[in-house]
């Protein structure tokens, strides 16, 4: 019996020695330049309400996403460089909304950049533009160009900033002749250390210009490296990459998309980055988007980011577990580092594993996931002398627990032993140092608070906040801290006389199609009450606010549904129902036929519905209006400077958001003045919370 066992533990021995995957690392070997994993913040206002946090939870969010070894670890950030239009959750207001326009204070986008590097100086900043300003002309303009370096010197000389890469544009095709312009505007005019990449674009075509890049040599040398979207979706042929790496230009994936629930979107982001090395031989990837720092309402507010950030008002902010999916790669390695090929693979049995080394210091780092694999799967490393004989730190996350330490590995005669469990993700590394990052006084989360009201005049120097009010987030143009028109101050700087102004007066080149301009503010459960605003119209405006908006579109596309009162300057008021999108099969124009749809909940083809409208006396353009909403189940009502001018019985939306709105009239586009914001809770909407705000720190 002794012998028998003896024989069963001597075949299992050798079963486990032929079954073990054998991966032999070293410093010799082939591999590329580590260029970095991060994120993107833009391709929408997807930090719009981090701006409004109070300390020390503003600091803490940005703490969990840059600071080095703490939470996400990230090496390198891509920023959108704002252009006034729509870019997927809203727009940020750009440095030049017209031509010879200059401010390099105007957004928040400069500070997020700001706080990044000072936590990480060694973070790569990455930027392009989504939208633009008309004034450019077009997408691949000489315009554009000087578009770019202005906020590249605004950038410099305004924060201190350098630009490490630049990319040509987002998802807006290919243009040979503008990346050579762009490259010789770079090399002559200061920045010639900022790495030029193209394309980003996305689809079965998003490499197409290689074929260009060869057959072109100043197309070639205009371009450091080459770049698309969403590797992890379409990858790049054997042949792509074969042309890629010919001309030697490294391959970066400019954003990937892991837009998936819980531990599962944690796992798939490790995997993102493995594969993309593996299959499409890419040395730099970032996800959209870092932080979800928007309303709940917006698209992609809650799927992919790594934190939410939702309520200023509150202090709160929760963890995605994506989050410690970027730590299981940002904390274990570092830009500039090399990939080992030999130590790069899909394993056997289901995941895949990535090495990557220090060529200083000889530290390697492992990161290995096994999602869908089967079973266990065993690897027995071999490590050549060229590495660290150190022993290795080992993290561990699957479903039910994230980011933990395991047991070291002590390797002997430079080997050791690695079980893999399904469904899991390993971090090996020589290196030290890690953590993960906690605090322990985040505040619970609150309703946004009811009674609100802001008169914009606590901005004291609207400079300091990026010339932005606090909780209005624009979904397409700007709505900014001005000088109240009839002032007679000399400048912002004096106290009294601020309101807030739709900045953007002409169409943008928006990366997607666009409806009035608007800004969002409040709850998405509001059910009764009212919102009210003072208006000023210059010749030509309309102006309005916004009640139970339920909806404010896909991200490409941000048309809202809920319902706005405006006033014209001929006195005209206007109550519509706003249905989203316009479907060409609609029918419009006879009353009848669209009193039978708007009596139908079910159906939802979209369009503007006018549900009433009055002629008021004695409005004209340059005064001051008070315009106000109130909404009561479902009787809705429209006053003008306190009378009742519209009303209308609609009960397709019973609950929403509060807004401001500025409406397209034709090609026109309204800038009017808003001021002396309020909302007030009525009859199934009770007060909630402190309406005094909370602490908040400048950005500037």
């Amino acid at each position: 019996m002794r012998k028998l066992l003896l024989s069963f533990v001597v075949i299992t021995l050798v079963c486990l020695c032929t079954t073990a995957q054998t991966v032999r690392l070293s410093a010799s070997g082939s591999g590329k330049q580590f260029d970095g994993i991060g994120a993107v913040n833009g391709g929408g206002a997807t930090s719009v309400l981090l701006k409004d946090y109070p300390e020390p939870q503003r600091s803490q969010i940005l703490d969990l996403v840059y600071k080095p070894q703490f939470g996400a670890s990230v090496s390198t950030l891509l920023v959108e460089i704002p252009g006034d239009g729509n870019s997927t959750q809203g727009s940020m207001p750009s440095h030049a909304h017209y031509r010879g326009d200059a401010n390099f204070h105007r957004g928040y986008m400069w500070w997020v950049m700001q706080e990044a590097k000072r936590r990480n100086p060694a973070l790569s900043l990455d930027a392009t533009s989504w939208s633009a300003p008309e004034w450019v002309g077009s997408f691949w303009s000489d315009d554009m160009v000087d578009y770019y370096i202005a906020w590249l010197q605004g950038l410099r000389r305004a924060h201190g900033l350098e630009l490490d890469a630049l990319g040509c544009h987002n998802e807006k095709g290919w243009n040979a002749d503008f990346a050579k312009h762009l490259r010789k505007a770079l090399n002559e005019r200061g920045f010639p250390e900022v790495k030029l990449h193209g394309f980003g674009n996305w689809g079965d075509s998003k490499m197409d210009f290689l074929k260009r890049m060869q057959e072109d040599a100043e197309l070639r040398d205009a371009l450091d490296a080459v770049c698309a979207h969403t590797f992890s979706e379409i990858q790049l042929t054997p042949e792509q990459r074969q042309m890629a790496e010919g001309m030697g230009k490294p391959i970066w994936n400019s954003e990937d998309h892991v837009y998936l629930p819980g531990f599962d979107c944690l796992i798939s982001i490790v995997k993102c980055f493995n594969q993309n090395y593996i299959v499409s031989g890419a040395t730099k990837v970032v996800n959209w988007y870092d932080i979800g720092a928007t309303y709940p309402l917006e698209p992609y507010s809650k799927e992919p980011p790594m934190l939410l950030a939702q309520e200023p008002w509150s202090g709160h902010y929760d963890i995605r577990e994506a989050l410690w999916g970027y730590a299981h790669y940002g904390q274990f390695t570092r830009v500039g580092w090399r990939y080992v090929d030999d130590g790069c693979r899909n394993l056997a049995d289901g995941g895949s594993m990535v090495t990557m080394r220090d060529p200083q210091t000889g530290d390697y780092s492992i990161i290995a996931e096994t999602k869908g694999a089967k079973k266990e799967q065993t690897l027995k490393v071999k490590v050549d002398k060229s590495l660290s004989k150190a022993n290795l730190c080992v993290w561990y996350s699957d479903a039910q627990q994230q980011f933990v330490r395991l047991k070291d590995i002590h390797p002997k005669g430079g080997s050791f032993m690695l079980t893999l469990k399904p469904d899991a993700v390993y971090s090996l590394s020589t290196t030290t140092g890690q953590q993960k990052g906690t605090f322990d006084d985040v505040p619970p989360s609150k309703p946004f608070p009811i009674p609100y009201e802001d008169n914009f005049e606590q901005y004291e120097k609207p400079v300091q906040w990026g010339y932005l009010p606090h909780y209005l987030a624009d979904l397409i143009g700007c709505f900014e801290l001005v000088e109240r028109p009839d002032s007679k101050a000399q400048s912002l700087a004096d106290t009294g006389v601020r309101c807030i102004r739709q900045t953007v007066g002409s169409h943008t080149l928006s990366w997607a199609p666009e409806w009035h301009h608007y800004t969002i503010v409040g709850d998405a459960g509001w059910e009764d009450y009212e919102v009210s605003a003072d208006v000023y119209l210059n010749p030509g405006d309309e102006a309005g606010v916004m009640g139970r908006l339920c909806d404010v579109g896909s991200g490409y596309g941000i048309w809202a549904k809920g319902y706005y009162m405006k006033l014209d300057g001929q006195g005209k008021a206007t109550l519509i129902l706003t249905r989203g999108k316009r479907d060409q099969k609609e029918l419009i124009g006879d009353k009848e036929q669209q009193a039978l749809i708007l009596a139908r909940k079910d159906v939802e083809i979209g369009g503007e519905y006018t549900l009433d409208e009055a002629d008021i006396s004695g409005v004209a353009p340059c005064q001051w209006h008070n315009l106000k909403l109130r909404f009561e189940g479902d009787l809705i009502t429209g006053y003008v400077d306190g009378k009742q001018a519209v009303q209308a019985t609609s009960g397709h939306y019973g609950k929403g958001m509060a807004g401001l709105i500025a409406p397209l009239i034709g090609r026109s586009v309204s800038t009017p003045y808003f001021d002396n914001l309020s909302i007030k809770p009525l009859g199934r909407t009770k007060p909630q919370g402190n309406p005094s705000l909370p602490l908040i720190k400048p950005l500037y």
